[in-house]
């Protein structure tokens, strides 16, 4: 429904335009917006009025007439002035106040249809048929991104984002809870993994420049049909799960590059307890001090390069061969060889996700 703060700036613009009074009442009289001070005398007149079956009707200064949506009455329009010019002023507003009414229903239904769309709450007739009457494109590459920010901004973050992406494009903004904005973004078929990502390092941008809100963006694969954006929904929710698990330092997540991340965060809880004791038999990872598992952090990132790894941690070649060795006598695993490196690396994201789910049930 169109609030009374948009029917009250469009009246004020027309009466600037038209040096015409005009007051918007709903059908018990009460004043919904207006561009004068009204009285109890004029909420009775305007109550007959909306009794009568007449579509308009003069009373001295005041020419009344209906505002119709879908063969309803909805308000009363009430355009003051002695001359034929306010009577016609007065269809103007008519006019001007349902088409607002009309474009505003349909930026809700749209919404609605978003929501439900990508939360699977929709049969297939059902989505062809209403995205046909909501003049929404069927056959369009698409992608869902999913925007969170930690203190619960979201409204800033959605009023943000709907500025950014616009409708007549193709673009959406919607919520589906109170902790994320969800943006199904219009593609052309040649966009590439770069190029997404490129629009979820914008967002990123634009948020943290415009509102100081720091967020992260989680977005899934490209669908070609609307049908499918559910699909790419819950790649993106995947996305956020996982990041938030196994790369909490990063702002920008892609469903495609989550790795063996995805794979694990899959996984029954028994197969994970099951794999950990086999690796590390009692000795869990978290007997690993802090100082060891950064440098096991670098060393990977640096593809089990000795020297490399060394000269950014500012340590001696001589020292961490001394940590990697020390690992390998708790562990049981030489991370300079790629096959314990591989599987250390699985073990620890294992432990986080173990580490994780305890704490959800918490």
């Amino acid at each position: 429904m169109i609030s009374n703060q948009i029917i009250q700036g469009s009246i004020e613009e027309l009466k600037n335009i038209t040096k015409v009074d005009f007051g918007v009442f709903d059908l018990k009289g009460n004043c919904a917006a207006s561009t004068f001070e009204t009285s109890e005398e004029e909420k009775g007149l305007v109550m007959n009025f909306a009794a009568s079956p007449a579509d308009s009707q003069v009373v001295g200064p005041h020419h009344l007439l209906k505002i119709v949506d879908e063969e309803e009455v909805n308000y009363i329009l009430d355009a003051r002035g002695l001359s034929d010019d306010a009577y016609m002023m007065g269809r103007v507003a008519v006019c001007q106040i349902q088409n607002l009414m009309i474009a505003y229903k349909e930026r809700f239904d749209r919404n609605n249809f978003f929501q439900n769309l990508i939360l699977d709450n929709l049969l297939l007739v059902d989505i062809y048929n209403r995205a046909k009457r909501l003049h929404i494109t069927d056959q369009q590459s698409r992608v869902v991104y999913i925007v969170e920010s930690g203190d619960r901004d979201e409204l800033s973050v959605s009023e943000l984002m709907k500025g950014m992406f616009s409708t007549q494009n193709g673009d959406y903004v919607t919520t589906v809870d109170e902790d994320s904005v969800v943006l199904i973004k219009a593609l052309n078929e040649e966009t590439s993994e770069e190029e997404l990502e490129t629009i979820a390092r914008t967002i990123v941008d634009m948020v943290n420049a415009e509102a100081m809100i720091n967020v992260r963006v989680s977005f899934g694969t490209m669908v070609q049909e609307l049908k499918d954006v559910s699909k790419s929904y819950k790649e993106a929710k995947m996305a956020s799960d996982v990041g938030k698990i196994f790369y909490p330092e990063k702002t920008i997540i892609s469903y495609r590059l989550l790795g063996i991340g995805r794979l694990i965060y899959q996984l029954p809880v028994n197969l994970c307890r099951m794999y950990i004791h086999e690796i590390f038999g009692e000795s869990i990872p978290e007997e690993i001090d802090d100082e060891t598992l950064v440098t096991v952090e670098k060393f990977f990132e640096n593809n089990l390069n000795v020297s490399e790894t060394s000269r950014q941690l500012f340590i001696h070649r001589n020292t961490l061969v001394y940590r990697i060795e020390k690992l390998q006598k708790a562990t049981g695993l030489d991370i300079r060889v790629f096959d314990d490196a591989l599987t250390l690396k699985i073990a620890l994201m294992v432990v986080n996700y173990m580490n994780y789910l305890e704490a959800e049930q918490k």
